[in-house]
């Protein structure tokens, strides 16, 4: 794995937009001097409980409790390691990475690497040429003409022709400096019995497969002859191409897919190329392959919705359900919220088919208007079932059950059951009641607790009750939510925030010793240890094997963006709460012991006053 030095990760820190980085996976509003808000890309919700500060490039969330730096968002939100996170953020900032001294095996195997990335590039941009520049490509030019593509978007996705020569790849890579080995290795030529080595490609169309950096990593080729098998051709695994890890065109539709919230997975490549022309920009392809787990991982990091716009024959509807089962288990895996919806196409059409006899518009809108995956299993087990005998009701009613009853209490439930009793001619009651009769008992999960921490500013110690908490939003559609805080825990991390939001004042309080003897959290007193030290630089000097207390100071920094030059009052305030709190502990330990507490309650009646004053 590569290292690179503490220099090179600072300057690709310090040059990060991040503010567009997170802008390009949900909206961001002012809300702090130096506090953005937004719905959280973690979970699913209503009301913002998602904040960043851009000028020190972290993040929370006070609903599900995902916190970190820039670094940390991009490993999340795109499922790449550290050293990949990095290397992409130095990508879009233009920045060169400096290596810290490595092993000379693994330098070796980087260079190797670099080189096999380096001979795909330079193929895929062959390809390019000869489908656009030989006469032999004409049938495949006109091959997709006639499937309505047009140039500029093939030349988006590199769209190529591989020419009927044996050996044209393998000739002109040799004279380009690359070995047989490494031919072989990116998946370009191949060994016969005899030992000659003849290009793996000929006579075919070329769709680049790339990883989400865009990176060439193999090829998929379909063939343009008659008595040409297979029909389809993929890249042998190897090296850096490995069957079923990534989805087509995920690096072009990546910022699109963010941006509105859904991706589009559909299953050719020209069906992924038709949708995009037609301005669905969010589309993708599964390659004609049942989706794998780390296909549909990927799916589940690019956006929280997927549409299943996938051919409509048997095979089809099975890939479907093959399809929902692995996302389901993807987003548990990632503890995710992941809503699966299908486009439904019309009989014995593909995306692409549609998008040249319906047109663009057709195509949006089909889009647009795709439905929950449940609903659409109801609706055909309704379309498909026996329904003029008791036999078949009774049956169709089993196959419903199964997909209701898994849901929870809702307006979906409630608009499946209704669906049901109005095709069966029956009460949505007595639908209700038989779907009960024919379901498993399922235990009642109790709710998690609600989460006291509000998304307001530094000093928010208090819920309000306008609306649903961001726990009770979290835990509604399946997400964690964090542990709850206690109310001290609440007014400790606000007086921290406070602290840091005027470093003037809050060096002050934080250099008295009897002040910070007030925090319960060993956490807390960390915290604060730290800020004595970092007050104008929190996030220096950070352990970079902890990230608890990583997740706890970017919490403290969000907390302190949000607040306002009213909230500097607030200072004195939380101190007094913080006393009155170990008063408090104080008087309940001497009654505990029988001990008397009048002098006690003489110094709480003094606090009180105190606050009253500031409160005044």
């Amino acid at each position: 794995m590569a290292r690179y030095s503490d220099e090179s990760k600072e300057r690709v820190r310090a040059a990060v937009d991040f503010a567009e980085v997170v802008g390009a996976r949900t909206e961001l509003r002012r809300a702090g001097v130096n506090r953005l808000t937004g719905l959280c890309p973690f979970h699913d919700e209503r009301t913002p409980s998602f904040g960043i500060d851009p000028v020190q490039k972290v993040f929370h969330c006070f609903g599900c409790g995902e916190g970190g730096d820039v670094f940390a968002f991009v490993m999340k939100t795109e499922s790449l390691d550290f050293p990949s996170a990095l290397e992409v953020l130095a990508e879009r900032a233009g920045i060169e990475l400096e290596r810290e001294e490595e092993d000379p095996r693994d330098a070796q195997r980087r260079e190797r690497q670099s080189r096999l990335y380096a001979l795909l590039e330079r193929t895929a941009a062959y390809y390019v040429r000869m489908l656009w520049e030989s006469d032999e490509a004409a049938d495949a030019r006109a091959y997709l003409s006639d499937r309505g593509l047009e140039e500029g978007v093939l030349r988006q996705f590199r769209v190529g022709y591989a020419p009927s020569a044996w050996d044209r790849v393998l000739i002109g890579s040799q004279r380009a400096g690359f070995s047989v080995g490494e031919l072989q290795a990116s998946g370009l030529a191949q060994r016969n019995d005899r030992g000659q080595h003849y290009d793996r490609f000929r006579a075919r169309l070329m769709f680049p497969l790339a990883d989400l950096r865009g990176r060439v990593i193999g090829f998929g080729a379909r063939a343009l002859r008659e008595n040409q098998q297979p029909k389809y051709l993929n890249s042998s695994e190897g090296e850096v191409y490995s069957k079923g890890r990534h989805v087509y065109a995920a690096d072009i539709a990546r910022a699109a897919a963010a941006k509105e919230g859904a991706v589009v997975l559909c299953e050719g490549y020209t069906d992924v190329i038709a949708l995009h022309q037609a301005g669905v920009r969010g589309a993708v392809g599964s390659m004609g392959t049942a989706l794998t787990d780390r296909q549909a991982g990927e799916l589940a990091s690019l956006a929280p919705s997927v549409v299943l716009c996938l051919d409509a024959d048997k095979a089809g509807w099975e890939a479907m359900l093959r399809a929902e089962a692995a996302l389901r288990a993807a987003a548990s895996s990632h503890s995710r919220a992941l809503d699966v919806r299908v486009a439904a196409l019309p009989a014995g059409s593909d995306p692409a088919d549609l998008v040249l006899t319906a047109g663009a518009d057709a195509a949006k809108a089909l889009i647009a208007g795709a439905i929950p995956f449940a609903k659409f299993r109801v609706e055909r087990a309704l379309a498909s079932g026996d329904l003029g005998s008791p036999e078949g009701r009774e049956r169709m009613l089993g196959e419903v059950a199964g997909v209701i009853r898994p849901l929870s209490v809702g307006l979906v439930r409630d608009d499946l059951v209704q669906l049901v009793a109005d095709r069966l001619g029956m009460t949505s009651t007595l639908i209700a009641a038989r779907l009960s009769e024919i379901a498993v008992a399922r235990p009642v999960r109790p709710a998690p607790p609600r989460v006291v921490a509000g998304t307001g500013g530094a000093g928010a110690a208090f819920g309000d009750d306008d609306g649903p908490s961001a726990a009770d939003e979290a835990a509604r559609f399946g997400h964690s939510a964090p542990a709850a805080l206690t109310h001290r825990e609440q007014v400790e991390r606000g007086f921290l925030a406070l602290c840091l939001a005027f470093p003037d004042a809050g060096a002050v309080r934080l250099a008295d010793e009897s002040t910070t003897t007030l925090l319960a959290a060993p956490q807390h007193r960390r915290a604060a240890d730290h800020l004595r030290e970092h007050l104008t630089e929190p996030l220096a000097g950070l352990p970079s094997d902890d990230d608890a207390f990583a997740r706890l100071m970017a919490e403290i920094v969000v907390r302190a963006a949000g607040a306002s030059e009213a909230e500097k009052s607030e200072l004195d305030r939380t101190i007094l709460h913080l006393e009155l709190e170990v008063l408090n502990e104080r008087i309940g330990a001497a009654k505990q012991e029988g001990a008397g507490v009048l002098e006690l309650s003489l110094e709480r009646q003094s606090l009180l006053a105190k606050m009253r004053h500031l409160n005044r």
